[in-house]
């Protein structure tokens, strides 16, 4: 990225989150407002205790997706019921911070959100009590970067917001203010 650039949802949290959350919750300072720590997206591979190539399918799905590489998650223990071998790939995840992690969650709530079917918004309850906020999509074409004709496989893949919230509502404030589209909580599932 060029020197000096600053992600769109950089700005954002600088002129909108922090003004807002300062209000709401009647900050006193800039720098109590909570923060966002990183994104962890994660693509779990079951069809790869068959197929190892299917990992590296989706680890070369996540890199276009995510702008980083990612790393091959390997399970911990054998499963003799799910054919697995203690190592064996089973999956890829990547870790992202700063300008990338900005530039992901923009994607992710302007453009691939919209393109989910059947899309009624993020449930508001899927948060972990320390204000970490935790989806899944079922589909990973629904970001711009993975071209539909060259997918051999549809994945689906968890996305975790790691916060430095000190409670859910503050996260959840936090994410509204960041247009993240979550569905009213008096509507069924």
């Amino acid at each position: 990225m060029p020197e000096g650039y600053e992600p769109r949802y950089a700005k954002m949290y600088r002129d909108v989150v922090v003004p807002g959350m300062m209000e709401k919750f009647k900050y006193t300072n800039p720098m109590m407002v909570p923060g966002l720590d990183k994104v962890v997206i994660n693509m779990g591979v079951g069809e790869a205790v068959n197929d190892t190539r299917k990992v590296q399918s989706a680890v070369k799905d996540l890199t276009l997706i995510a702008g980083q590489q990612p790393v091959v998650t390997r399970a911990k223990n054998s499963i003799a019921g799910f054919k697995v071998r203690e190592n064996m790939p089973i999956g890829a995840k990547v870790t992202l911070r700063r300008q990338r992690m900005f530039e992901f969650l923009d994607r992710f709530v302007t453009i691939a959100l919209p393109r989910v079917k059947d899309f009624r918004g993020l449930n508001p309850k899927s948060f972990d009590g320390r204000g970490n906020f935790a989806t899944g999509i079922k589909e990973h074409l629904v970001f711009p970067e993975i071209i539909y004709d060259r997918v051999d496989q549809v994945w689906g893949m968890d996305i975790i917001v790691a916060t430095n919230a000190k409670t859910d509502e503050e996260a959840r404030e936090m994410l509204k203010l960041f247009n993240f589209p979550f569905r009213d909580s008096s509507a069924k599932n």
